[in-house]
């Protein structure tokens, strides 16, 4: 994984917060347990005395010194004892005292195995994904907030049941899927008219997977694919870099969202960045949610066959029903 170091730092800085905070909390902890037992002070006095004995008699290179180790270790296991005696009697664990830490794996050094530990990784992909979800920096969106009401009780022929019944389980089927998803999951195609509930949806899910540590970059098709055109053809060498950086995380992130396909300007070159942005991340096998306004005829019209026969054959299709929630939500203002 190719890490951008401004943000890998920011996630370093979120680390470091945690081991600072930890570290207070212990001492508290200590200080506390020792205005309570002064007695658990001086054992902790002792112990540090004994540890520095010990490495003393460790690099002594004169005679025979298993006995005094034989000591030192006996004394030090009747204070351990006792030291737990102590807190127990205050009505704490034993190890109430012990260095705190997040993660065990590399107790929040950010390092595991001579690498970067699972729990850094997380936190980078936070930054990762605050710095693309540009969609997500002042919206609500959550699936508890999902109003099945605003969808008609009437049972619809085609669906054999009322748009109200089956978008609570459209909501469920997505629920289950955020909460379950992992790297290469099914690619999402969220297909229906104005106002059904496509962009809620797409965010509800891209909420949950962010929180889960995953990469997510959620963005508008029109925005994304002017990045592609920043990177190509932008004079401006720093804006071009920026956007270049941009369009490699998208390329590479857990999960990509893009919002309200068919709605952007259509050129040769966008449509070549879309073919782009499609492949690269089915061959990849990396994980996309795209929301259309558009039928798979309109789709095959606009952008040819190659990204409609991707689109139809390799993501799973979901269809929303129901009247626009923005009249729906007029109407009863009214």
């Amino acid at each position: 994984m190719e890490y951008n170091g401004k943000l890998l730092a920011r996630a370093r800085e979120r680390l470091e917060q945690r081991r600072q905070a930890n570290a207070a909390e212990q001492r508290r902890r200590l200080e506390q347990v020792y205005a309570r037992s002064p007695r658990v002070r001086e054992i902790d006095r002792e112990l540090r005395s004994q540890m520095i004995a010990l490495m003393g008699l460790a690099i002594s290179h004169g005679g025979d010194v298993s006995a005094d180790l034989a000591r030192l270790e006996r004394e030090n296991l009747l204070l351990q004892s006792e030291r737990a005696e102590r807190l127990s009697e205050l009505g704490l664990p034993a190890d109430y005292t012990d260095e705190l830490c997040d993660c065990p794996v590399c107790r929040d050094t950010g390092l595991a195995s001579g690498g970067v530990c699972e729990c850094l990784k997380k936190l980078y992909n936070r930054e990762l994904t605050a710095e693309l979800g540009a969609l997500l920096r002042t919206g609500d969106e959550c699936f508890e907030r999902f109003d099945p009401s605003l969808y008609g009780a009437e049972i619809d022929p085609a669906l054999g049941a009322s748009a109200r019944e089956y978008m609570t389980v459209m909501r469920d089927t997505c629920a289950e899927y955020a909460r379950g998803f992992a790297p290469g999951a099914d690619s999402l195609l969220f297909m229906g008219g104005t106002g059904l509930g496509k962009t809620f949806m797409s965010a509800c899910i891209a909420r949950v997977v962010a929180a889960a540590g995953f990469s997510v970059a959620y963005d508008s098709t029109s925005s994304a694919l002017a990045r592609f055109e920043q990177q190509r053809f932008s004079r401006d060498a720093a804006e071009a870099d920026a956007a270049a950086g941009r369009v490699r995380n998208y390329l590479s992130c857990d999960l990509m969202i893009l919002d309200d396909l068919g709605t952007e300007m259509t050129t040769s070159f966008s449509v070549a960045a879309l073919y782009q942005l499609i492949n690269t991340r089915l061959t990849e096998r990396r994980t996309t949610i795209i929301s259309t306004n558009l039928g798979f005829e309109e789709l095959r019209r606009r952008y040819g066959g190659q990204i409609a026969s991707r689109l139809e054959g390799e993501y799973t299709c979901l269809h929303f029903y129901g009247r626009d929630i923005r009249l729906v939500k007029k109407e009863r203002e009214a």
